[in-house]
């Protein structure tokens, strides 16, 4: 292929989610032509799903507390993260018609709840500003046989075959490795690893985890079971067939979370989350996820406790569950003198068995703080986000990479992760935003 043969542009934005568009709006408001590709028939299509259930833009908070939920990444973030913000982005998507509101989790979303209008308006900006948009072209990498070419020659696999870019800069904004299907597949790992990027590997965030399947022989305890259990490998997973049957898909509420890490990081919250058929998921294991996870690569398994009745003392539950009951079963007793029963009744006897049930004393400690073993992260696909990505080491202050002039990053590739709550979208707008804006200075830089 000759260079006469070859497309070109000043600036490749790959990845068309929050971070990708965002780039690109950037760097058109600085004049430069922008063509934006991406391997999905459509844009946004993670953000679109993010919208179903009310779309989730950015949270309240104070911006101290707001960059704090970032965790080891927060320095590294906060320069992108103060130059566009919570308020920054409430006023951009008001700029584009969508108003919004603080909602009693101080989460704030669209008045209408919506992603797809909000989208359809940005798009509308977009194209007004020139960018042009390349859908179903699937970056493959640099065409190792153009090297003497400079800048460095992209190419996508297209439904009309292999496509060749030549652009003078160009922003990677490929997403994660969760939602495969909706784009971030995280195939985009091994060919920056091959031009000798630092890339740590891709973990799940934001995810649910398996609890080890324990059916005790009889005379023996479930926790020492367990232990044999980690000693002969992995354990198979899940709760018992009569858990699954009855109460996978229910959700613990008004529960306390609390674990302590063996480096002595604690997490304790109030909320609540769901059983699965094979463990836990929802809002409140996601809070705690990544604290979870690096347990469970460090250890082989992590435990934390559960406050059943967080409303009540531990001497009040012990006086309720020792009153006497009579005739009465006692499930019966448990839901008239504390309100317990279902999941929650349920899991006590699942992780007690029948020998801890009828011990006041052990049941009475299990309501305050019941164990919960937990030996795997669900898989990387299931994730609602991903840790691990581009080093930020690799990167200078305007998000190129340091051995590849022109090729900057944004977004959820980037070796960071945020609980939900509008962390995550705020960190990809804001990368983005900053990656686009830094492509056009190093740009302007070159003429």
């Amino acid at each position: 292929m000759m260079d006469t043969d070859l497309r070109s542009c000043e600036i490749a934005v790959i990845g068309a989610g929050p971070a990708g568009l965002m780039a690109a709006e950037a760097a058109a408001a600085a004049g430069l032509s922008v063509q934006v590709f991406d391997a999905m028939p459509s844009v946004g299509r993670k953000f679109l799903l993010a919208g179903r259930g009310g779309l989730n833009l950015t949270h309240s908070e104070p911006l101290a507390a707001f960059m704090a939920r970032y965790g080891d990444r927060q320095q590294a973030l906060t320069p992108w993260l103060r130059d566009f913000g919570p308020e920054d982005l409430r006023a951009w998507a008001d700029a584009l018609g969508t108003q919004t509101f603080v909602g009693t989790s101080g989460r704030v979303f669209p008045k209408d709840m919506k992603a797809a209008p909000l989208l359809r308006a940005w798009l509308q900006r977009l194209r007004g500003q020139g960018v042009q948009l390349h859908m179903r072209h699937r970056w493959m990498g640099w065409a190792d046989a153009l090297n003497g070419i400079t800048p460095p020659v992209l190419r996508f696999a297209a439904p009309a075959g292999e496509v060749r870019v030549r652009a003078r800069a160009v922003v990677l904004a490929l997403g994660g490795g969760s939602w495969g299907r909706l784009g971030s597949d995280g195939t985009w790992a091994p060919l920056l690893a091959q031009r000798g990027v630092p890339v740590a590997p891709l973990a799940p965030s934001n995810c649910g985890f398996d609890v080890p399947r324990v059916d005790a022989p009889v005379g023996e305890t479930r926790r020492e079971f367990f232990l044999e259990l980690i000693g002969r490998g992995a354990p198979a997973v899940g709760w018992t067939p009569h858990f699954v049957e009855r109460f996978a898909g229910q959700p613990f509420k008004s529960v306390v979370l609390s674990f302590t890490d063996s480096q002595g990081r604690r997490f304790e919250r109030r909320g609540e989350f769901v059983a699965t058929a094979t463990g836990v998921e929802g809002s409140l294991v996601y809070a705690v996820s990544s604290l979870l996870r690096d347990e469970i690569v460090a250890h082989g398994h992590a435990t934390f406790h559960l406050d059943l009745l967080p409303d009540h003392t531990p001497e009040r539950v012990l006086a309720e569950v020792r009153h006497p009951r009579g005739s009465r079963s006692l499930s019966t007793h448990l839901k008239s003198r504390l309100g317990l029963d279902g999941i929650k009744t349920a899991v006590l006897y699942e992780q007690l068995g029948k020998d801890g049930m009828s011990d006041p004393v052990a049941l009475a400690h299990a309501i305050k703080a019941l164990p919960i073993t937990v030996v795997a992260a669900r898989p990387l696909d299931e994730a609602i986000s991903t840790a691990g990505g581009v080093a930020f080491e690799a990167l200078d202050t305007r998000l190129m990479l340091r051995t590849m002039p022109g090729v900057f990053c944004a977004g959820e590739m980037l070796d960071w992760e945020a609980p939900t709550g509008g962390y995550l979208l705020t960190a990809c707008y804001a990368t983005g935003r900053a990656a686009g804006a830094g492509a056009a200075h190093w740009l302007a830089t070159q003429a």
